[in-house]
C-alpha cells in the first residue's frame, strides 16, 4: 500500500520580488505538479524552506495548495522542527486546513537521544489522528532513527510511513517488515529502494522530471525492470545536475521551474543563495541531457509502447 501515492514533489516555495510567499504562484506550481505525474505534494518540507518560513506563511501555503489540487492529490505537511512545541503547533494548524498526511523529520541540531526521538515522535503525533510519514535524513539531521525506535514508534496508530533519506536500501527492507510504508527519498537510489520493497518517492527532482519518474517507478513495479533501468540511466544525468552539486535543493528545483517556465523567478530566503549564471548553465545542460527540456515524450516508453 501507499498511503500518499507513488510519487510525492517536495515542493518548493515560491518568493515574490518582495520576498513575500507567491501564493498565486504556489497554486498554480502544485496544479503543474499534480498534471505531470505526482500523486501528491509535501508543502513546506526541507525543499519548501520550512526553516524561513512562519507559521502563518505554512498555514497560507497549505490552504491554497490544499484548495488547489487537494481534490486529486495527497497534501502533506511539513511539520518537523526541532521543538516538539512548534511542531505540535504547526500540526495542529495542518489538522484544521484538512491535509491528508504529515511529514515529521527527526529533530535536527539539538541531537536528542533515541528516547527524545521517540518522545517527539509519539507527542506530535497524539495531537491529530492525520497519517504521518517520519522522515530520516541523518546528513542533516544528524541523528539517525534506530531500529528499535521504529519499532517502538509503529506502535502509534497514526504513524504509518517513512521517507527514508540514509542511502541505506537494504536498511529499509527492515522497515517495510515493520509494516511501514518506505518512501526513497533519494532519486538516485529509487531503483534499490524499489526492489527492497518500498512503495514510491518523495523528490525534488520531480519538479523537473514528474512523468518520467511516474514512468519509472511504473515500470519496476508492473516487472518491466528492464524499462526501468533504462528510465533510471537516462535521468542520471538531471539527479546529478538538480542533487549533485552544492547548492542543491531548493535552489536548483526553483531553478529548473524558470528554465522550464512554471516560475518567473528562481528566488531563495537566506542563507540560501539563488544559482548564478554559471550555475544556472549547468543545470540546464543536466536537464537537456536527461531530455527534460526537449524531447521529453521521447523517453516516456520505447517506440510503439
Amino acid at each position: 500500500m501507499a498511503p500518499f501515492g507513488r510519487l510525492l514533489t517536495a515542493m518548493v516555495t515560491p518568493f515574490d520580488a518582495k520576498g513575500a510567499v507567491d501564493l498565486e504562484a504556489a497554486a498554480r506550481l502544485a496544479r503543474h505538479l499534480v498534471d505531470h505525474g505526482s500523486d501528491g505534494v509535501v508543502v513546506s518540507g526541507t525543499a519548501g524552506e520550512s526553516p524561513t518560513t512562519t507559521p502563518g506563511e505554512n498555514g497560507e501555503l497549505l490552504a491554497v495548495v490544499k484548495d488547489a489540487v487537494g481534490d486529486r492529490a495527497s497534501v502533506v505537511a511539513g511539520v518537523g522542527t526541532n521543538s516538539t512545541a512548534h511542531s505540535i503547533e504547526l500540526a495542529e494548524q495542518a489538522a484544521k486546513v484538512g491535509v491528508d498526511g504529515l511529514l515529521l523529520v527527526t529533530p535536527y541540531y539539538n541531537r536528542p537521544s533515541q528516547a527524545g526521538v521517540l518522545h517527539h515522535f509519539r507527542t506530535v503525533a497524539a495531537v491529530t489522528d492525520i497519517p504521518v510519514m517520519l522522515y530520516d535524513v541523518p546528513g542533516r539531521t544528524g541523528t539517525r532513527i534506530e531500529l528499535a525506535t521504529y519499532r517502538a514508534a509503529r506502535e502509534i496508530d497514526t504513524v504509518v510511513a517513512v521517507k527514508d533519506a540514509t542511502g541505506d536500501p537494504a536498511g529499509s527492507a527492515r522497515l517495510t517488515d515493520l509494516g511501514y510504508a518506505v518512501y526513497s527519498g533519494d532519486e538516485a537510489l529509487l531503483l534499490g529502494y524499489l526492489a527492497y520493497g518500498a512503495v514510491g518517492l518523495v523528490s525534488v527532482v520531480a519538479h523537473a522530471g514528474g512523468r518520467e519518474l511516474r514512468a519509472l517507478i511504473d515500470a519496476f513495479l508492473d516487472g518491466d525492470h528492464a524499462e526501468a533501468l533504462r528510465l533510471h540511466m537516462g535521468l542520471l544525468p538531471a539527479f546529478d545536475a538538480v542533487m549533485g552539486v552544492p547548492n542543491y535543493g531548493a535552489a536548483t528545483a526553483k531553478a529548473a521551474l524558470e528554465l522550464l517556465g512554471v516560475l518567473d523567478n528562481r528566488r531563495v530566503r537566506g542563507p540560501l543563495v539563488p544559482l548564478d549564471d554559471d550555475e544556472v548553465a549547468q543545470l540546464r545542460a543536466g536537464l537537456d541531457a536527461a531530455g527534460l527540456l526537449t524531447g521529453r515524450v521521447s523517453r516516456l516508453g520505447r517506440p510503439g509502447r
